[in-house]
């Protein structure tokens, strides 16, 4: 590497050349000795370097003064335009303390480090095969962007018989080459020319690029068509179907394009008869019947064909036909409708004639006798009925739904050799009658409802599907009238008679109306009309919407029941019963109990199935006199409702009187009470009008007291104390016990037991019994009823 540096006194301004492409790092020049510097001060005059108008490539060691390397640098980057035959970077070093400025450049010197390349990779040339030997065709030039030596220096040609290349130089000194034919080009021996054109340039080591260059040899009319064979001889039989093939010419020319596009034509030798009798294609040399021909009327043809291509100087070139016509059986059997019928319904009898045909054959002796026939898939049949005229019949019973139209075909063949033959198609179209009944995909349809559904929706769509056609086909859908209750189905349910759709004309109750079941028709619009029904069971599903009702212990106010107990009550004493009843499903209506508060856990029990409340222990003095349950009785449903009750217990001291046995009353019959009987004893002093005037009432009263026709004659059980309290009416509902008992105590003070039968759906009636200090018969007034339907 060679660095020079000259001082230019006069305009104080220092050179430096380098080559490009230096490596990083490599040092340039030490500007602190070529300038003077002391390089002890450098680090403290805070030495640096600006470059002018260029970007940072060098850059300076300020502890040496050492000017190197920092990016390299390629010339033709830094200076593009080729004409500069120099390039210079300039920059400036710049000290303090005190303050001076030095400019100096670096003049950036050429290597060869570019090859040569062309502008394109390949160079297309057409040449036509007429073109003179010597004459020019010029080249794109390649490109080298050194300069000097390293630029272009020559062009080579890769090795060809026909080319050959010539170096120019231009103003500017580039090199730049043309391409000379030096031998005349022949297309039909070789259509293309591949070469490759080589640049070299003057650098060492030289460098250099390619370009193909991709010589097409245009075509000029020096070929004539030729025909395969000179002579031709064809046998065609007579009556050959009009446009059939009878020969395809081909001639061939060498040449391309329009010079070897071929045009076929008669020539003057040709007869006018032989040319109305057979067609010839210009384009492609087909030769076609373009008239029936009869052995009997002629027997050969003969013909010349010319081949002329389409260049600018066409040639042309011919051959000849010969077409000698054979006999054959020539005449085929025609067939003739005489008549037809369609279109016919599709119900018409068998055995009716619904066509007539005639058939005829020209020939004579056996090609002149014809067979016909049908297919035998059909369900129909030919019938001959004079010399050659046949009758069609129906053979078979026709159904449109499955047919709903027939391509007849009839064919008739002569019995010559080869046989020929001749067919007619007939189509029959079938008319509809309403003979098909409505049909729906189900005979019987199960349509579950929820219950509380709005008024109007849409429970299910039923569609029946009729294969008739038109007004046969048409369906009306409508509600076969069913009172239920004394209400009609038309009532509850409605359906559109277009669709099908069934809707809801009510919402409906499960725990009034379980399911319904009634028909549905569908019915057509022939004449006469055709129905069908389906039979549709809805099924109200059930909800969970009928909160549990606490019917035991009886509340007068609210949801407090307040009892009174003795203290001396025993361990499993039953306290009380809670019993709950729910109108919803059996799923939806199974009760369970539990407390929500209980104020003595240790001294309560509660039965989470059957809601009885017993003492788990007996009473201590320690326990309080009174205590509050809270129980809450909770149904099955999803979400689960329920209801609660609160009984408040008050212990006291009181003995306890007992009954060995309950006494069974028949409820039919009035019962007299304590009351009553202490009333008599307490008013002995009133007049023996007024207890005779009790009587009688009280006889009356009990006249009107019958035993129910839904409900029997029952016996109740009673059991009093001297407690004073009263237990008013209570109502049972229950959908799938035939009885049930409703316990308040066992043989705790001043509770009641009513004891009945229930039959289930039946009425039935329950006896809420005033207390006294005494067993009396039961007032009627104190009877309540419940009526109960399913």
């Amino acid at each position: 590497m060679f660095i020079f540096a000259i001082l230019d006194t006069v305009s104080s301004v220092t050179h430096y050349s380098i080559p490009e492409e230096m490596e990083e790092g490599s040092v340039v020049a030490n500007l602190a000795s070529d300038l003077g510097l002391d390089e002890k001060t450098l680090s403290r005059r805070n030495m640096r370097l600006d470059i002018i108008s260029n970007k940072k490539y060098l850059d300076v060691n300020k502890e040496t003064g050492e000017l190197y390397i920092l990016e390299k640098m390629d010339r033709e980057y830094l200076c593009s335009s080729k004409t500069a035959t120099t390039c210079f970077i300039k920059m400036e070093v710049i000290l303090e303390n005190p303050v001076r400025i030095f400019n100096f450049e670096i003049e950036i010197e050429d290597i060869n480090d570019n090859a040569p390349q062309f502008r394109r990779d390949s160079i297309h040339l057409d040449i036509s095969e007429s073109t003179a030997a010597g004459e020019r065709f010029s080249l794109s030039n390649a490109v080298d962007p050194d300069i000097g030596s390293n630029s272009i220096k020559t062009y080579y040609l890769s090795e060809s018989e026909h080319f050959d290349i010539e170096i120019l130089t231009g103003r500017d000194g580039s090199k730049f080459a043309d391409l000379i034919l030096k031998k005349p080009l022949d297309r039909e021996k070789q259509a293309s020319h591949n070469l490759i054109l080589t640049a070299v340039d003057g650098g060492v080591p030289a460098r250099s690029g390619t370009a193909s260059i991709i010589v097409r040899v245009l075509d000029t009319n020096d070929n004539a068509p030729q025909f395969d064979k000179d002579s031709y001889n064809i046998y065609l039989t007579e009556n050959a179907p009009i446009g059939s093939l009878v020969m395809k010419l081909n001639a061939t020319d060498k040449d391309e394009g329009s010079n070897s596009d071929i045009h076929y034509s008669y020539s003057l030798y040709t007869s006018e008869k032989t040319q109305q009798t057979f067609s010839l294609n210009p384009d492609n040399g087909e030769i076609r019947m373009k008239e029936m021909i009869n052995y009997e009327d002629f027997r050969i043809y003969d013909m010349e064909i010319i081949a002329t291509d389409k260049g600018v100087n066409s040639l042309f070139g011919k051959c000849k036909l010969k077409i000698l016509i054979t006999d054959i059986n020539d005449n085929h059997p025609e067939i003739s409708i005489k008549s037809f019928s369609s279109p016919v319904k599709e119900d018409i009898p068998v055995n009716t004639v619904i066509a007539v045909v005639s058939v005829s054959d020209k020939d004579s002796g056996e090609n002149g006798q014809v067979d016909i026939h049908i297919s035998d898939d059909l369900p129909f049949a030919l019938k001959e009925s004079s010399d050659n005229y046949y009758e069609l019949l129906v053979s078979e019973p026709l159904d449109r739904e499955k047919v709903p139209e027939y391509d007849i075909t009839i064919t008739v063949t002569d019995r010559g050799n080869p046989p020929l033959s001749d067919n007619e198609t007939i189509t029959l179209e079938l008319l509809d009658i309403n003979d098909n009944v409505p049909q729906f995909p189900q005979t019987f349809y199960t349509i579950p409802v929820m219950e509380n559904n709005a008024p109007g929706a849409l429970l299910s769509s039923l569609t029946a599907l009729d294969p008739d056609l038109h007004e046969n086909q048409y369906l009306v859908y409508f509600i076969i009238e069913k009172e239920i209750v004394n209400t009609s189905m038309s009532m509850l349910f409605s359906i559109n008679p277009e669709n099908g759709n069934l809707y809801a004309l009510k919402t409906f109750d499960y725990e009034i109306e379980k399911e319904f079941l009634f028909h549905i028709e569908a019915r057509d619009s022939g004449v006469p009309p055709l129905s069908s029904n389906v039979t549709v069971h809805i099924i109200i599903m059930d909800q969970n919407d009928n909160t549990p009702l606490i019917v035991s212990p009886w509340r007068a106010h609210g949801s407090v029941v307040e009892e009174k107990i003795p203290r001396s009550t025993d361990k499993g004493t039953l306290i009380a019963k809670v019993i709950a009843i729910d109108s919803d499903s059996v799923h939806n209506s199974r009760i369970t109990y539990q407390f929500l508060h209980n104020t003595d856990a240790t001294l309560f029990s509660l039965d989470q199935y059957n809601g009885e409340i017993r003492t788990m222990r007996m009473f201590s003095y320690r326990d309080s006199r009174h205590q509050q349950l809270v129980v809450i009785a909770k149904d099955n449903g999803e979400p689960a409702l329920s209801a609660t009750v609160t009984v408040k217990l008050s212990t006291v001291e009181i003995a306890l009187k007992t009954y060995a046995d309950m006494t069974e009353v028949p409820l039919g019959y009035d019962i007299f009470s304590d009351l009553n009987l202490y009333l008599v004893i307490g008013l002995g002093s009133v007049s023996f009008l007024l207890l005779i005037t009790l009587l009688v009432t009280i006889v009356l009263k009990c006249q009107k007291t019958k035993p129910s026709k839904a409900a029997p004659p029952c016996r109740n059980s009673v059991i009093s104390s001297e407690r004073n309290s009263t237990i008013a009416d209570s109502t049972l509902v229950s959908n799938d016990a035939y009885w049930y008992s409703l316990f308040l105590a066992e043989t705790r003070k001043g509770k009641l037991v009513v004891r009945q039968p229930v039959p289930k759906g039946a009425r039935y009636i329950v006896s809420s019994l005033p207390r006294s200090t005494g067993l009396t018969e039961t007032s009627d007034s104190a009877a309540s009823t419940l009526q109960y339907s399913k």
